[in-house]
Order: structure tokens, then C-alpha cells, then sequence
């Protein structure tokens, strides 16, 4: 909570009346003070990771990391970032990825798109660092949520953010790739100044 804005964040659940079925989900909303009555200001849902995931586990090969397993994926994905090889990074992902980025609003959903949005990404020259993490797993799949910061070299900028990552393990060879990355601005560095030139606006 903060001055003109709110978020909640947490699990919710939908029942289907037309078919009856139940679908469980992730959500994040951020609230802000408009006209005098709360409006979504942003809206992330997506679907629980282990019901997508367990049922496409063969139990012959399954693993289950640990936390600090599921942690040291982000260095993985960090030491790609250091290259500066947009290459490098793309290859992090999964075959069938989805990333969500901080700095864009188009969701990068193949190799292609993917590398695209690095290579102008990786001028800043980004080192992150986890701030937060809070991880979960199960067969074949794990998920780290948190908050992480990233030191752009280029600049000297520091930029907070809250970040998703789901990874799966790939059967060919064994390696644990990112299925879903999404990444998200801090909302109180964008909301009070929202509020502030609305504020101001509305003065003048």
C-alpha cells in the first residue's frame, strides 16, 4: 500500500459454469486512485505451473531440485547476461517460452523474439542480483518468485524489479531451460509519480 496506489497479489481460483470445471491461478493486480475511485492499473494472471507440468513429467527421469538448485539457475541465466551475446541468452529458454520483460510490453514468445529483445536489452550491460527469492518445485519443473535488481554498466543505473521464473527440465539432454520469465518495474517507483502529475493536473 502506498500514497494513490495498492496491490494485491496471491492465488485465486475460477469455476466454470458452463462446464463446471475449476482452474486455479496466479494473480497480481496494482490499484491506483483515479477520479476519485480505484482502478486496475495492471493486471498479471497465469496459470499454476505444476498442474501445466507434473502430468508431462515421465516419473523414469523426474527430478526434484532443492532451493539452492532452483537459486543457482538464475546465475546460469546472469553469467548469459555478462557476455553481452543476445545468443547466449535466448538459449537460456525453453523450446516453448514465454517471457514477459521489464522494459517492453510485447511478450516474447520463440527464440527469435526473444533475442530481439536482448540485443537491446544487453547495451545497458545488466548484472542482477537477487534481492528476494522464494522458490517451490516438483518433478521435472521448479519456480523461483522474488524480487531482484539489476546494475546497468553502460550507465551506473540501479533498477528493482519483481520476477517470475519457471524452469523446466529438458528430457534430451538434461539441462533445465526457462519456460516463463516475467518481470515487472517495482510499482511504488511507478505509481506516486502517476499520482503526482495527476495531482498536479488537476491543480493547474
Amino acid at each position: 500500500i502506498g500514497d494513490g496506489w495498492c496491490q494485491d497479489a496471491g492465488i485465486y481460483e475460477f469455476t466454470m459454469g458452463a462446464t463446471g470445471d475449476k482452474v486455479k491461478a496466479r494473480y497480481t493486480y496494482t490499484y491506483v486512485f483515479e477520479n476519485n475511485e480505484w482502478k486496475i492499473a495492471h493486471h498479471h494472471s497465469s496459470m499454476m505451473p505444476e498442474a501445466q507440468l507434473e502430468t508431462a513429467a515421465d516419473p523414469s527421469t523426474a527430478e526434484i531440485l532443492e532451493d539452492k538448485q532452483i537459486k543457482s539457475l538464475f546465475y546460469l541465466w546472469n553469467d548469459a547476461l555478462a557476455t553481452l551475446d543476445p545468443d547466449k541468452v535466448a538459449a537460456r529458454y525453453s523450446k516453448e517460452p514465454c517471457l514477459l520483460p521489464t522494459v517492453s510490453d510485447v511478450p516474447r514468445t520463440d527464440y527469435d523474439s526473444i533475442r530481439s529483445y536482448f540485443v537491446d536489452f544487453l547495451k545497458k550491460e545488466p548484472q542482477g542480483t537477487i534481492l528476494e527469492s522464494y522458490t517451490s518445485a516438483g518433478p521435472n519443473w521448479c519456480m523461483d518468485d522474488g524480487i531482484y535488481s539489476f546494475t546497468m554498466g553502460a550507465t551506473g543505473d540501479v533498477v528493482k524489479a519483481r520476477y517470475s521464473f519457471v524452469y523446466t527440465k529438458d528430457e534430451t539432454d538434461g539441462t533445465w531451460k526457462i519456460a516463463h520469465h516475467h518481470s515487472s518495474q517495482m510499482p511504488e517507483e511507478i505509481v506516486p509519480k502517476a499520482a503526482l502529475e495527476a495531482a498536479t493536473a488537476a491543480k493547474a
